[in-house]
C-alpha cells in the first residue's frame, strides 16, 4: 500500500513538473464550491501585498429578523438541491502576488465535549510530535468519528446570480467563538459577496444534528476581494450565537496556524458533492502536501474530492484519536489536467490578519 502511494506521489510530481510550461499559456481550474507554488517568502509579489489594506468584511444579516429569514430559506430540500458554480480562472498576465511570510502562531483547538480552562494555548505545530503513522487516502468517507465531524461542516448560500450552491467550512477556535473558516470564493465572488450564508456543522445525508448558524458577518482577504487572486483564496463568516450559545461552545473548535513549513504530512476534509460523490457524507484525504509548480504559490495534495469540498479544512498535526489538528489552508481550487490533485492556499501574514479580524468581529 505505502509502495503504490509512493508511486503515485511520484507520478503526480513528474505530471506537474512536464505540464508547467504548457500550462503557464492556457491552464484552466476546475472550482470546487458547491457543485491555486514555489516556496512562499517575505518579500512581496506583484502588486506588492505589504502595501495592501486589511481583511474586507460585510455585513450578511443586520438583525435578529434578518437571521429568521435565512433560516427559513434553507429547508432540507434547498440543501439538498444546491448545486456547483466556477470561480474564476487564474489570470497570469495580470500578476499574482505572493503571500509573505511571518513568525510561525497557532492556537490549540478543544472539543466542545472538553472545557477550557484558562486562556487559549499558543504554540507552533512543530512543538507536537506525532507517534502513530498516518494513513494515506485520497478520498474515503470519515468513520473514526471525534472533534471533526462535528467542527466541519456545510456551507450554504445565495450567490448573486441567484442560485443556491454550497462549500464546506470549519468551526476555529476564537475568542468570539464564532468563527467559520473557509475559502474566499465561498463567501464571495464575481464582485459579490453571497447571501443567505449558513455553516450546517456535523452534516449527515440531509439532517442537521447541530443546528443552522447564521452568518452576521463574511470576511475575505484584501487580495481575493480586490481581483480575485487565488493565492489569497481564503474567507471566514462570523456566525450568531444559536439557542444562546456560540458556536464553539455548542460544536468545539479546531486550532488554527500560519506561517507554518511547507510540505508535511496533512489531512483534508470536506462534503464533496459533485460526482462520485453526493454531499451526505464527511470525506478526507490525507498524505504529504507538495509546492505548486505550475502557477501559484499553492501546495497541492493527492485527492479525488470534487465540487463542495470548497473551503474545507486541511490540518497539520491532525490527530486521528481525538479529531483534533491545526487548520493550515483549505480546499480551494483543482487544475483540469490534474484532477486528482487538490490546491490551497499557504497560510500566511495575510491569512493570519483575516482570522484576528474574525475572532474580533461581534456576532451580532
Amino acid at each position: 500500500m505505502h509502495r503504490r502511494v509512493a508511486l503515485l506521489f511520484a507520478v503526480m510530481h513528474r505530471r506537474l513538473a512536464l505540464l508547467s510550461a504548457v500550462a503557464l499559456a492556457t491552464t484552466t481550474v476546475t472550482a470546487l464550491a458547491a457543485a491555486g507554488p514555489a516556496q512562499a517568502g517575505s518579500r512581496s509579489g506583484a502588486g506588492t501585498t505589504a502595501a495592501e489594506p486589511g481583511p474586507v468584511r460585510w455585513s450578511a444579516t443586520d438583525s435578529s429578523s434578518d437571521r429568521r429569514s435565512v433560516l427559513e430559506y434553507w429547508t432540507s430540500r434547498r440543501m439538498l438541491a444546491a448545486r456547483p458554480y466556477d470561480t474564476p480562472r487564474p489570470r497570469r498576465s495580470t500578476g499574482f502576488d505572493q503571500p509573505t511570510q511571518g513568525n510561525p502562531w497557532a492556537t490549540r483547538g478543544a472539543s466542545a465535549a472538553l472545557p477550557q480552562r484558562g486562556p487559549l494555548r499558543v504554540t507552533t505545530v512543530a512543538a507536537r510530535q506525532r507517534a502513530e503513522v498516518v494513513p494515506n487516502s485520497t478520498g474515503l468517507r470519515w468513520v473514526d468519528g471525534g472533534a471533526v465531524v462535528r467542527t466541519v461542516g456545510r456551507v450554504f448560500f445565495t450567490t448573486a446570480g441567484g442560485g443556491n450552491a454550497s462549500c464546506s467550512g470549519t468551526a476555529v477556535t476564537s475568542a468570539n467563538k464564532s468563527v467559520v473558516m473557509t475559502a474566499g470564493h465561498c463567501v464571495k465572488m464575481g464582485g459579490a459577496f453571497h447571501r443567505n450564508w449558513v455553516f450546517v456543522p456535523g452534516f449527515d445525508n440531509g439532517r442537521r444534528p447541530l443546528g443552522t448558524w447564521v452568518a452576521t458577518r463574511l470576511l475575505t482577504t484584501s487580495q481575493w476581494n480586490a481581483r480575485e487572486d487565488i493565492n489569497f483564496d481564503i474567507g471566514a463568516a462570523v456566525v450568531a450565537p444559536l439557542q444562546g450559545r456560540t458556536l464553539v461552545d455548542a460544536v468545539g473548535g479546531q486550532g488554527v496556524a500560519f506561517n507554518q513549513p511547507r510540505q508535511r504530512q496533512t489531512f483534508a476534509f470536506g462534503y464533496p458533492a459533485a460526482a462520485p460523490f453526493d454531499g451526505s457524507a464527511l470525506i478526507y484525504c490525507s498524505g504529504r502536501s507538495f509546492n505548486d509548480t505550475v502557477m501559484t504559490q499553492d501546495q497541492g495534495l493527492a485527492c479525488r474530492m470534487t465540487g463542495g469540498s470548497s473551503g474545507g479544512p486541511w490540518f497539520r498535526g491532525f490527530d486521528e484519536r481525538t479529531g483534533l489538528g491545526w487548520l493550515n489552508s483549505v480546499n480551494s481550487f483543482k487544475y483540469n489536467f490534474a484532477p486528482n490533485v487538490m490546491m490551497g492556499p499557504f497560510f500566511g501574514n495575510e491569512a493570519q490578519a483575516l482570522y484576528q479580524a474574525a475572532q474580533t468581529t461581534n456576532a451580532l
